[in-house]
C-alpha cells in the first residue's frame, strides 16, 4: 500500500557517529530517502562532521537547516536523527525552536550508552586489565573499518566517545533536556517549545540458526558489555537509554544497524522474521508527523 508522507515540513535524515555516506556497501539511510521521497515527502541528508562532539554537529546542521529553508521556502523542519544523531538534532531544536517542528530520535543514546562508557575506559590507560581494553578497543576498530574503511580508530573518535558516555551525555542533558523523561523507562514530554519529540529503537532479537552479517556479529559481540541493560539493548544503546518524547516502540526486534536499514529494504540474514522493514517504519512515521500538521 503506497503510503502518503506528505508532511507539511521538509524532513532531515540525521546521521550518527562517524558520518559515513556508505554503510557496508549501502547508501546511508538506504531506501529510506527514496521511500520517503516516493511517499511525497521532501527529504534532505545533512552530511556532518564524522566524529565529533554533540555541540558542534548541532552547530552544522543549524546551518544546513537554514539552507533547506531557504531553498524551500518552509517555516520549519523535521530531524529524524539516527544514534548520535538525535543528540545532534535535540541540540538544534532547544537552539532554534522556531525553525524545528519534531524531533525524533532513532536508536538515540539520550541517556549515554553503556558500550561508550565501556570503550572509553578501555582506552584509558589502567582503567582495565590490559587484554580486556585490547579486546574491546581491537573490536570497536574493527567496527569501524568495516563501516567506513578505517583501519585503525581515529584519534577524534576517541574524543567523540566521550560525549555519548554516561556521564558525556547527563552533562548535555542538563543543558538540553527537552523531551527527557522524568522517570527511568517512561515518557518524555510530547512537546516542548513548540517543537514535538519522539522516539524509537530496538533490541537485539533471539539468535538464529541462519549466517549473521558483519554489523549483526558485532553488534551481538557489544552487546556483552551491557550490564544495566543487560539484554535490553541493540549492541549499541540501552533500550530505556533511547527514549525521548513519546515513545513510540522501543524493542522492536533489530539491532543499532537495522534501523538505518543498511540493505535493500528486505530482512537481513539473520534478522529476526518477525523483525519489520526499516524503512516502513519511517513511512509510518511520516504519516504521523502528517496527521499531527508537522
Amino acid at each position: 500500500m503506497q503510503r502518503n508522507a506528505t508532511t507539511q515540513f521538509p524532513i532531515l535524515l540525521v546521521h550518527g557517529l562517524f558520518g559515513f555516506d556508505r554503510i557496508g556497501g549501502f547508501e546511508l539511510f538506504h531506501g529510506i530517502k527514496q521511500a520517503l521521497r516516493a511517499g511525497g515527502a521532501r527529504v534532505f541528508i545533512p552530511y556532518l562532521s564524522a566524529p565529533h562532539c554533540n555541540e558542534a554537529r548541532g552547530e552544522q546542521l543549524l546551518v544546513q537547516i537554514d539552507r533547506v529553508l531557504a531553498g524551500t521556502g518552509a517555516a520549519r523542519v523535521n530531524l529524524i536523527g539516527h544514534s548520535q544523531g538525535a543528540l545532534t538534532a535535540r541540540y538544534a531544536a532547544a537552539l532554534a525552536p522556531e525553525k524545528v517542528a519534531s524531533v525524533t530520535s532513532v536508536s538515540g543514546p539520550n541517556h549515554g550508552s553503556e558500550l561508550a562508557d565501556f570503550l572509553r575506559k578501555a582506552l584509558t590507560p589502567g582503567r582495565l586489565p590490559g587484554h580486556v581494553a585490547r579486546g574491546v578497543a581491537t573490536l570497536f576498530a574493527d567496527f569501524i573499518s568495516l563501516l567506513d574503511g578505517q583501519e585503525h580508530l581515529p584519534p577524534t573518535a576517541v574524543a567523540a566517545l566521550a560525549t555519548l558516555t554516561t556521564e558525556g551525555v547527563g552533562a548535555f542533558n542538563d543543558k538540553y533536556p527537552q523531551g527527557l523523561p522524568k522517570n527511568w523507562g517512561g515518557n518524555g514530554p510530547e512537546r516542548v517549545n513548540g517543537v514535538r519529540y519522539y522516539s524509537w529503537s530496538g533490541t537485539l532479537p533471539e539468535a538464529t540458526e541462519e549466517e549473521l552479517e558483519p554489523s549483526q556479529v558485532f553488534c551481538r559481540a557489544f552487546s556483552e558489555y551491557f550490564i544495566t541493560e543487560a539484554g535490553q539493548n541493540d549492541g549499541l544503546v540501552g533500550r530505556f537509554s533511547s527514549h525521548l518524547g513519546k515513545v513510540i516502540r522501543s524493542d522492536y526486534p533489530m539491532d543499532h544497524m537495522e534501523t538505518i536499514n543498511p540493505g535493500d529494504g528486505t530482512l537481513r540474514k539473520g534478522t529476526a522474521p518477525t523483525a519489520p522493514n526499516p524503512t516502513e517504519l519511517y513511512l509510518r512515521h511520516a504519516e504521523r508527523l502528517r496527521k499531527a500538521g508537522l
